[in-house]
């Protein structure tokens, strides 16, 4: 693959036509198996919007949706929230809002309304409010006591007609959610909490909430005046190394599509948050990636997370005459594509033409699916692209490369220009699982470097409480030796520092000023 940061020509205007095209309109066109069209598809919605940027609990930050690899008569759901989370970020870890509404909205007939909504609602409890710690010692399973700080959720299945509520059912009550990985030392076996955390209903759903590794892949930083203006920029994962709080939901396709003769759904997710009156507003919406990063201004964007894919004509503006070509055309003087671009539209806001195009369809921002599309034996990573129609841009896959999908498109792959160009960033930085949830487990808070002077499985003691063990004693000394060396040499430490300020103080008096 001819990686971005190429210095040639041809890299460079394959850049700049990704972002033009992909970037610009959000999504990847193909008719059939095989025709394609240029359209446009990437990335994530990491604090896309000045009010959200601010609120992480409810953030939105991608949505892929796919047929279950191992289960086909199934569909799986994976929305994540909370962008940037670092690993060792405590010791208030990562928890989900319990006074918010997290939604995932089922469109099964393409009128851009939803006729099904799974809403996941949190409650978090504390077990020990006189400690800092987010848990107090190692924690072997889910009902842990030393699992200081506990997070469960409720799932209602909503089921709407006209955007009115026509039924109610509890799907779940009291749910567990898996914790953050503080590190090695607090979860030992975080494979097994992770485990512990999914639950399979009466129904033939499958769920589960937690903390997962950032699945999503790229070099994020288009906005740095598009890769340094120079394409200085290029080839690092961006969101490697961070974690995100994912919520996974796997259910019957007989369950989310019209009829088998209509199997096309439509996906988003939204997130409402309990205001002081106690009334709940939305906050933050996705369906496709970055379309509120890069496609609406910011006048737009607060009032796009507010609203709803049966109102989208009022962005229609955004996508016919988007400003990113332009920028582009600033800053690398290549010409921005013509408008208006009414091609955007079709493939966009509607759906692929005998792929995941539903009849009738109402053009809106939604991830569209073909729930009859069998999953692939060996997906590419390029999806419809690359000839496998169970890959991005029907629904997409936690695997699927869709910035180099969409570059090597919008750069004339199917029109006779043939490229391998790429972000060279082509896959995750940690492996998915096989089987539900499918998300990597996260990145554990203790995942750095040793100090300096140790190796694994050893302890980690100053050189001056080393020092201060008795003559001829060993390194693997008793317990008791071990605390008094610590102590002494936190004790050493704190004359030091207070001798220090001291003579700090006294000089500071004698000056002038």
């Amino acid at each position: 693959m001819t990686p971005l940061f190429s210095r040639s020509g041809t890299g460079r205007t394959g850049l700049v036509t990704l972002i033009c095209g992909a970037l610009a309109a959000g999504g990847l066109a193909a008719a059939g198996a095989a025709a394609l069209e240029p359209g446009a598809a990437s990335a994530s919605s990491h604090r896309e919007a000045p009010l959200i940027s601010g609120t992480p609990q409810y953030d939105n930050t991608d949505l892929y949706a796919f047929v279950s690899p191992d289960k086909p008569d199934t569909t799986t759901i994976v929305a994540d929230w909370i962008p940037f989370e670092d690993p060792a970020g405590g010791p208030n870890f990562y928890t989900f809002a319990d006074d918010a509404q997290y939604d995932l909205h089922i469109d099964n007939n393409g009128d851009a309304r939803g006729d099904l909504v799974f809403r996941y609602t949190f409650k978090t409890r504390t077990r020990n409010g006189n400690t800092f710690l987010y848990n107090t010692g190692p924690v072997t399973s889910l009902d842990d006591p030393d699992l200081n700080v506990t997070q469960t959720y409720d799932i209602e299945l909503i089921r709407l007609k006209n955007e009115h509520v026509m039924s109610r059912t509890k799907v779940a009550d009291d749910v567990p959610v898996a914790p953050s990985n503080v590190g090695k030392a607090s979860m030992p076996d975080y494979g097994k909490l992770r485990a512990q955390a999914v639950y399979r209903t009466a129904g033939g759903a499958a769920t589960f909430a937690g903390q997962a590794d950032d699945p999503f892949f790229l070099d994020l930083r288009v906005f740095d005046l598009l890769y340094g203006g120079n394409l200085s920029e290029v080839g690092r994962d961006t969101l490697k190394g961070y974690n995100v709080n994912s919520i996974a939901l796997q259910v019957p396709n007989d369950l989310i599509r019209e009829s088998e003769h209509q199997p096309v759904v439509g996906i988003w997710s939204t997130t409402q948050r309990r205001n002081a009156r106690g009334y709940y507003s939305q906050v933050s919406r996705l369906g496709n990636p970055l379309v509120n990063e890069v496609v609406n201004p910011q006048k737009d964007k607060d009032r796009f997370n507010a609203s709803q894919p049966a109102h989208d004509a009022q962005f229609l503006k955004n996508v016919t005459d988007p400003e990113l070509p332009k920028l582009i055309e600033s800053i690398y003087k290549i010409k921005a594509p013509a408008g208006p671009r009414n091609d955007l539209v079709d493939v966009f806001l509607k759906g692929v033409k005998g792929l995941n195009q539903p009849p009738n369809v109402r053009a809106s921002e939604e991830l569209r699916l073909n729930t009859s599309v069998k999953p692939s034996m060996h997906p590419k990573r390029l999806g419809v692209l690359d000839g496998d129609n169970a890959g991005f841009p029907n629904g997409r896959r936690l695997t699927d490369d869709v910035i180099d999908a969409s570059l090597q498109v919008v750069e004339g792959e199917l029109v006779g220009s043939k490229n391998d160009l790429g972000d060279a960033v082509d896959e995750n930085d940690r492996k998915f699982e096989k089987s539900f949830p499918y998300v990597a487990e996260p990145t554990a808070g203790s995942r750095g470097r040793l100090a300096k002077g140790t190796t694994a499985g050893t302890d980690v003691r100053s050189q001056l409480g080393d020092a201060l063990q008795p003559a001829g004693s060993s390194a693997a000394g008793s317990g008791d030796t071990m605390l008094i060396a610590a102590s002494a040499a936190s004790g050493a430490a704190g004359i030091l520092l207070i001798g220090t300020a001291f003579a700090w103080w006294r000089r500071r008096m004698q000056r002038a000023y």
